[in-house]
């Protein structure tokens, strides 16, 4: 029964998904998760990019980019781009299957609705094929949600605060606090560091012309933790993390 509902199935399939035609008019729809990806280009420009590459240099007729999660049904720049579609019978072309929808009714329903329509990672796929792939993105969408809970809940009874932007702002300051104290530390124990300290307590009983103290240290061969010469900041920097005076 298995097979033959998939050959069925297969048979009944009109030509959704067919070799690109150089004649063919298409509407290309992309969609990104948050308006900061909108923004960014992030994620768009890949879609671009593939959208681009399948279609061989012929240009879409037109491009309409939504910003909205994959889970919701609600698309006002879809519904525009199928508008387009049906008024120029023109196919609507997609990068990523998971760009259009994760939700198998959804799927389903533009799938009958009777526009042509492309995605260039499957682009032979048929209906039924389309729909398998569309229950596996929302079962694994579904996965996500729930190994996320499940791991914010573990943090929460740890007694970890969550969600509030004081919280985040607290651990942004620690994380910078311990990024310069280890910085400092790593800059300490480097040993051409310690060479130049050194030298720079003889030479503040000597001088305290900066310029003078980078020019002997240069002249002498001392370097930087990096092992490049050194500038009067760099002396300055030392003088001051050391205390000397």
């Amino acid at each position: 029964m298995g097979i033959s509902f998939f050959l069925n199935n297969t048979k009944r399939t009109f030509n959704i998904f067919q070799t690109m035609d150089n004649n063919e008019k298409y509407v290309a729809y992309l969609r990104v998760s948050t308006q900061r990806q909108g923004v960014s280009g992030l994620g768009l420009q890949a879609q671009q990019e593939i959208i681009k590459n399948y279609l061989k240099g012929k240009e879409p007729i037109e491009e309409f980019v939504e910003v909205e999660s994959g889970r919701k049904s609600q698309r006002p720049k879809l519904h525009e781009a199928l508008e387009l579609c049906k008024k120029e019978k023109a196919t609507l072309i997609v990068a990523k299957m998971d760009r259009l929808s994760r939700n198998v009714s959804f799927t389903s329903q533009l799938l009958d609705s009777g526009i042509e329509i492309v995605f260039c990672d499957f682009p032979r796929a048929n209906r039924l094929v389309l729909t398998i792939i569309a229950a596996i993105s929302e079962y694994e969408a579904g996965l996500i949600r729930q190994r996320t809970r499940a791991a914010l809940q573990v943090k929460k009874e740890q007694g970890h605060k969550l969600g509030k932007p004081e919280n985040l702002t607290e651990n942004l300051e620690k994380a910078i606090v311990n990024s310069r104290k280890t910085n400092q530390e790593k800059a300490n124990d480097n040993p051409n560091n310690k060479r130049a300290v050194a030298m720079l307590k003889v030479l503040a009983r000597e001088t305290d012309n900066m310029s003078e103290m980078a020019r002997i240290l240069n002249k002498e061969g001392f370097t930087t933790s990096r092992g490049g010469k050194f500038s009067t900041k760099q002396v300055s920097i030392l003088l001051k993390r050391h205390d000397i005076k």
